[in-house]
């Protein structure tokens, strides 16, 4: 962020670019336990280092990494997505960017798991958004859901025309998670299961002093808060 509150846009470029080439490696993976430490490292090296880390600066000098489950090759799958959904339109409201609005272009039936809503962002270029909000939400998980695909910002892990990617083990947190300054898309109902999803990216102490990463923290004023990347 500059000092005029604008947004660093060749360092929120330079971290989209290499979230995109991390999920490019992703799915040109043949090994996916191993493609899931290599994302797990990657993401660590952008939280600790980056000048676009969600973590705020007296943060990073004590981060010891995310807290990320073991990689289990049964919550990995390519789905089909079920088109066959009542037309339905989510609006929602950001501080950064106003209102954004997502279209539902289907659903995801996930194995003993619970249905996901799949959404389209239909502002410019687009995307698909599939975010999870599960039984630990609050406890084990970050409250307001985590995110599997985001592909307008690089979380992409593939598919063919008609199905998806969709590994519970790359769920990770959005950034407002970490600082009120980032505001970011949370999972709304139609992405909300009761089932606890002990993968991917958990929610749990990550300062040195082993505080949680949103205890603490006071609102932010509109004009200081930054879009989720």
């Amino acid at each position: 962020m500059s000092s005029a509150g604008r947004t660093n846009a060749t360092a929120l470029l330079d971290w989209r670019r290499r979230v995109a080439a991390l999920y490019a490696e992703i799915r040109a993976a043949d090994d996916l336990a191993a493609a899931h430490e290599t994302w797990q490292r990657a993401r660590n090296e952008l939280f600790a280092n980056h000048s676009e880390s969600p973590l705020p600066e007296q943060q990073r000098l004590g981060f010891a990494g995310l807290p990320v489950a073991p990689y289990d090759a049964r919550l990995s799958f390519t789905l089909e997505v079920d088109d066959d959904v009542e037309p339905s339109r989510l609006e929602m409201a950001t501080s950064t960017d106003g209102t954004v609005p997502f279209e539902r272009a289907g659903v995801v039936h996930v194995p003993e798991v619970g249905d996901l809503d799949v959404w389209w962002m239909t502002t410019y270029g687009g995307g698909l958004f599939v975010p999870i909000k599960d039984g630990l939400a609050g406890r084990g998980t970050y409250g307001g859901g985590r995110y599997l695909l985001d592909t307008v910002k690089g979380a992409d892990l593939g598919g063919s025309d008609g199905f998806l990617v969709i590994d519970l083990n790359f769920a990770y947190n959005p950034s407002c998670a970490y600082d009120p300054s980032w505001t970011c898309p949370l999972a709304p109902v139609g992405n909300t299961v009761a089932v606890d999803v002990a993968a991917g990216e958990l929610y749990g102490p990550t300062p040195s002093d082993g505080a949680g990463p949103m205890l603490a923290r006071s609102p932010l004023a509109a004009s200081t808060r930054r879009p989720c990347k």
